[in-house]
């Protein structure tokens, strides 16, 4: 039979895309209906009979009879001479059935048919798969490395499914070979084009959140409740926890015996370090844990603003803000507030706002976002700790140091 290749491809496209046979049904009728009407105008009077499991193919065409030489349409009417050829019975007005053979639609019909169901089979395996990952965003999930590339590595799961993990997803001290096994989240999944694009993220909070779900029973059975994770991915990462169970120490279950529970998360995360702060509504409290381990003397917050003063004794402030500004950084996140950190007991200093006219309003406020906003706060730094703690060049922060000393030195 002419249709031998189209049997292998039905066989071929149901074992291996794993369709159920209705829907190949579908896609095959719809492909073959698309043949008929390229081929004939219409396909309204077709009718297609389809076994996918054997592979049988039947097309029939439906016309009307009518006097000879007085077809209008000849997809749907017929003449009566050649009605008769095929029933020497017919009569006018009658409705003939007559088969289409593959062959009639020609050579190139059936090599476009083909490359068609082609084309529908992966469109429809695509739409499931995004379906499929749409569905599991902001979930835990783990895939092979596949393909390390510059800015990305390719991932495959055991389905054969590509993820992709580019660079700005990836832990700073992740170093990836072909055959690991990697953890991370479904971030997002887009269609480009018809193939999916699905992007696989380790520096996601979601992921952090997840790893607490799995290592720690009572966070995954709601007893604990995790009220937000921030992170500076590899360095740093704050976590506020909750409990409505006041048998339960949330911080402490979190944490496990000898910090059991947390090692293991600690580990995968590239050795971030974690704070696990216990959350509460007093919002005075909550930014104080958040700060930890420093020690605040007094808060004014300026809820209308979302901006907090935090007033610390000198030898406090270089906790609060962290190595690199993380800690102070995070904090902010977390209590969603803006963090300015006040000395008191110090010495006579200087607002760093007030040299305006000598240094640049970019360059200063790339120092406060790291919580230096007084001369003395600089100074007490060395260029290398500075460097590190803001995005400024060692040029810059040079030129800060030599006005602030001349400040001091008049």
């Amino acid at each position: 039979m002419e249709n031998l290749a189209l049997i292998e491809s039905f066989s071929e496209f149901k074992d291996e895309k794993l369709i159920d046979r209705v829907t190949l049904m579908v896609i095959l009728e719809d492909v073959f209906r698309n043949t008929l009407k390229r081929k004939f105008g219409s396909d309204e009077n077709f009718d297609i009979i389809i076994n996918p499991d054997k592979g049988d193919l039947e097309i029939w065409r439906n016309r009307v009879v009518v006097d000879d030489g007085a077809v209008e349409d000849p997809n749907q009417q017929i003449e009566l001479k050649d009605a008769q050829k095929i029933e020497p019975d017919f009569e006018v007005g009658e409705d003939v059935s007559e088969e289409v053979k593959l062959v009639d639609l020609g050579r190139r019909a059936i090599l476009s048919l083909r490359q068609n169901l082609v084309s529908k089979i992966f469109e429809h395996d695509s739409n499931n798969i995004f379906k499929q990952f749409k569905d599991l965003e902001g979930d835990l999930y783990s895939a092979e490395v596949h393909h390390v590339r510059n800015r990305e590595v390719i991932l495959i799961d055991d389905d054969g499914n590509e993820l992709i993990l580019p660079k700005d997803k990836q832990i700073p001290s992740d170093f990836y070979r072909k055959g690991d096994s990697v953890r991370g989240v479904i971030e997002s999944v887009e269609l480009r084009g018809n193939k999916p694009r699905i992007i696989f993220s380790r520096t996601s909070p979601a992921f952090l959140e997840k790893l607490f779900e799995q290592e720690i029973p009572e966070v995954f059975d709601g007893l604990i409740t995790i009220k937000k994770a921030v992170r500076i991915p590899g360095e740093k990462a704050k976590v506020s926890v909750d409990s409505y169970d006041d048998r339960i120490d949330p911080v402490g279950a979190c944490v496990g015996m000898k910090g059991s529970r947390i090692h293991g998360i600690v580990r995968e995360l590239g050795n971030e370090n974690i704070d696990i702060i216990n959350y509460t509504n007093n919002l005075q409290l909550y930014i104080t844990r958040s700060l930890s381990p420093a020690k605040i003397n007094s808060l004014k917050i300026n809820e209308e603003e979302k901006r907090v003063q935090v007033f610390l004794d000198p030898d406090e402030v270089s906790k609060a803000i962290g190595k690199g500004g993380h800690n102070i950084r995070l904090a902010g996140k977390l209590t969603g507030f803006e963090i300015d950190v006040y000395r008191e007991g110090a010495e006579e200093d200087v607002e760093l706002a007030e040299f305006s006219d000598e240094i640049e309003p970019w360059v200063i406020e790339e120092f406060k976002k790291v919580g230096l906003d007084t001369a003395k706060s600089i100074l007490e730094l060395d260029v290398e700790d500075l460097t590190k703690r803001t995005d400024l060049e060692d040029v810059t922060i040079n030129e800060v140091l030599k006005i602030l000393k001349e400040e001091f030195e008049d």
